[in-house]
Order: C-alpha cells, then structure tokens, then sequence
C-alpha cells in the first residue's frame, strides 16, 4: 500500500497517496462524501501509473485529512489549489467521483490555465433537490460526519452561480455518467456534456460507483481521454 503523505494547504492538514514517477504528467482524483481513504482510488492510480503521476488525495474531512470546524464546496475548491501550490504542480488533470466532480468542475472553471484536462464521474450540474436526512452509520467513521451534513446541505440548496461556472467551462472534460442504476438525475449529466465546448459524454452502466463497480472500464475510458491530453 502506498504511504501517506500530509501537508499543510491554507492552515489544514490534508493527505494524499501518490503512483507513478514523479516527471509524469500528473492526475488529481478527487473522492466523493464519504469517500478517500484506502480501497477508494487504489484500483484507478494503480492502472494509470505506467503513464501518469496519480495523486490520490483525502480532502478536508475525510480519510487522514484534518476534521475542520468549516466544510464547504468552496473550501474544498480552494483546497485543490492550495494543494497544487504545496506539491509544484502548475497544470494537471483532475478526476473527480460525485461531491469530487463537482469541486474538479468549479476548479476548472475558476482555474483553467491550470487544467490540462478534466473527468467528472456521476456529477452534474446542481439543481435545488428534496433534503433527505442523512442515517449516520454506526461505529467509528473514516471522515468526519459533520463534514456529510454540511456539504449534503450544499448540495441540496446548491449556489445557483455554480452551474453558471460550470457551463462555462472551456477545458477538454469527459463526463461519465453511471446509467440508469445511478441515483444520480442523468439528465444533469447530459445537459453539462452539451453546454461544454469541449465536452464528451460516455455512459458506463454500473450505478453511482462507477470506478469501483467497473474499474476496468472507468479507466480504459480516462487512459484513452487523457492519453491525448496530457
């Protein structure tokens, strides 16, 4: 298993885990609620590795990165670019699963110059949706479940300029949508691909977890996007 790394981005403690050679082109994944930590990417950046630097990373909250008393979809925006600061890189690509889509799109649109490209998996844009409380599982987390209420209020009463930015995106994106199985509104998906310049659709019918239901296709789609990308 590849080791932590944590460093400090703005005052918080995040961590990732890192694949390949350090010269690479490099990938940022990005997880969803919930989500970071062993098991989650480890399948994806192990395959990417050959070609790519693949950062895995625990954002604020979650995994190994620091439980804050603030979580917002912005904070997690500005983390990325904070991150990027830290580790030197000045342009990579970003993937990003649910919660992590949407923070990959918003950085992209708010930092073009540094995305070379970008995959959103299962995400689309945000419309104001029914709030349906959260069951906080039993026994110890891997992420901090003040961290799930705040960001899932977001995402219910989302910032309606966010789906302005997003459209607004101008880097070469793949969206991959999981299908009908998905809980995800697919339609949200489709209507981002379509507003996007540089937009392209792919549907993987494998429900939300597109990545870790149906790995090898989830990555034969981001090695083919990418390979002539980055």
């Amino acid at each position: 298993m590849n080791d932590y790394e944590q460093v400090d981005v703005g005052g918080v403690r995040l961590a990732y885990r890192a694949w390949g050679e350090p010269e690479a082109p490099a990938v940022v994944l990005l997880h969803g609620i919930g989500g970071g930590g062993p098991g989650d990417w480890d399948t994806v950046a192990e395959q990417l590795a050959d070609r790519w630097r693949v950062y895995a990373v625990d954002q604020r909250g979650h995994g190994r990165g620091e439980r804050t008393s603030a979580y917002a979809i912005d904070l997690l925006v500005a983390d990325v670019a904070g991150l990027l600061d830290v580790l030197g890189l000045k342009r990579v690509a970003v993937v990003g699963h649910s919660l992590g889509g949407v923070v990959a799109y918003l950085f992209a649109a708010r930092f073009p110059e540094r995305v070379e490209a970008l995959v959103v998996e299962d995400a689309g844009l945000m419309y104001p949706r029914t709030p349906v409380p959260p069951q906080r599982p039993e026994g110890e987390l891997p992420f901090d479940w003040d961290a799930v209420l705040a960001l899932r209020s977001q995402i219910d009463e989302p910032d309606p300029r966010w789906r302005d930015e997003a459209r607004a995106i101008t880097v070469p994106t793949l969206l991959v949508s999981g299908g009908p199985a998905s809980y995800v509104r697919q339609e949200t998906i489709t209507e981002l691909a379509q507003a996007l310049p540089h937009g392209e659709l792919t549907v993987i019918d494998a429900g939300h977890m597109v990545h870790q239901d149906r790995p090898a296709e989830f990555t034969a789609a981001v090695r083919r996007f990418l390979t002539s990308r980055t």
